[in-house]
């Protein structure tokens, strides 16, 4: 049985040196970024056994993706596309610093991903997991995606998967009427779901503090379990009726891009190893930190390094 089984697109990440601007750059980095692989690499480097579903061209650029996936240790269930119909999705990244900011370009109408259908993937891993986990991200990318996110958990549901969630809204894809109807149409699949607070007043229409909005959607649509993320405020667990809080762990940042799917990641693999709530939301949280110091969309982390956060350690390791 496989451990984790998350579902989504995963594009090319294309970033100028910083400090230099896309129309200007002569050199771009090339790295995987998406949510729901992100997810799986960081929780397969926490010990996790992982496996990511998805379809890309059998192209370069495609297997390109694959390689780099299993080198953290990730099992693919790719549905190859013919690589003359189909192309892989892209996004730029530059960095800012104030009051520029970081911006991001996405280059992915029509990816390969967008054509997928339940019958092209390996659903059985789906209903041998434990735990599967997707995004509101995919379901954006078009009617098929989400037709084919739902069919997935309700397979994981039938087969008794744990089943989550995370909201993951991105304004450049759909507006919130949208993307609100849509998520409420999954939460009946879901037993725990993931949202930022300030996705849950905007695209949600909720209103309160985190406590209120996590107990008014588990209320609402019968959820095991909501993790409301603040920001640097930390996150608000309600599970089974109990609330639970977590601060943030003091990180220095380089790179926040991928902070989100890091804490998801720590959540879910101290889940899997029977970690109670408390445990899962200080590794979620200590992972996230660490993925702030480290460039790409990846939580390129360790167990210990973990621990070492949690336990207050730092330093220089000699």
């Amino acid at each position: 049985m496989t451990d984790l089984v998350t579902f989504g697109e995963t594009m090319l990440r294309l970033s100028p040196p910083r400090g230099e601007r896309l129309e200007t750059t002569r050199d771009l980095t090339v790295q995987a970024g998406g949510a729901e692989s992100n997810v799986a690499v960081g929780a397969a480097r926490l010990g996790a056994d992982a496996r990511w579903l998805s379809k890309l061209p059998d192209s370069p650029l495609g297997r390109r993706i694959v390689t780099e996936l299993r080198s953290h240790g990730v099992s693919p269930g790719v549905a190859w596309a013919d690589a003359d119909e189909s192309r892989v999705g892209t996004y730029y990244l530059e960095h800012g610093g104030e009051p520029r900011g970081t911006n991001v370009i996405y280059d992915r109408a029509d990816a390969a991903i967008t054509t997928v259908e339940p019958d092209e993937l390996p659903t059985d891993a789906v209903a041998e997991s434990e735990w599967f986990h997707t995004t509101g991200i995919t379901p954006a990318l078009s009617e098929t995606t989400a037709e084919t996110t739902t069919a997935l958990l309700r397979t994981a549901g039938e087969a008794g998967t744990t089943r989550s969630f995370d909201l993951n809204y991105r304004a450049k894809l759909w507006d919130p009427e949208t993307a609100r109807a849509a998520y409420e149409d999954l939460f009946e699949h879901v037993d725990t779901l993931f949202v930022p607070r300030r996705d849950a007043r905007a695209v949600l229409d909720r209103e309160g503090g985190a406590v209120e909005i996590a107990h008014g959607l588990a209320t609402e649509f019968g959820l095991d379990t909501v993790v409301v993320t603040r920001g640097l405020e930390g996150a608000v667990a309600l599970h089974e009726g109990s609330v639970y809080e977590q601060d943030v762990y003091e990180a220095e940042t380089f790179d926040a891009i991928g902070t989100g799917d890091a804490f998801v990641a720590g959540f879910v693999a101290e889940r899997l190893r029977g970690g109670d709530l408390p445990a899962a939301l200080r590794w979620g949280s200590a992972t996230a930190a660490l993925k702030r110091t480290t460039d790409g969309d990846l939580a390129v982390t360790t167990r210990a390094e973990v621990r070492n956060v949690i336990d207050g350690e730092g330093g220089i390791d000699r």
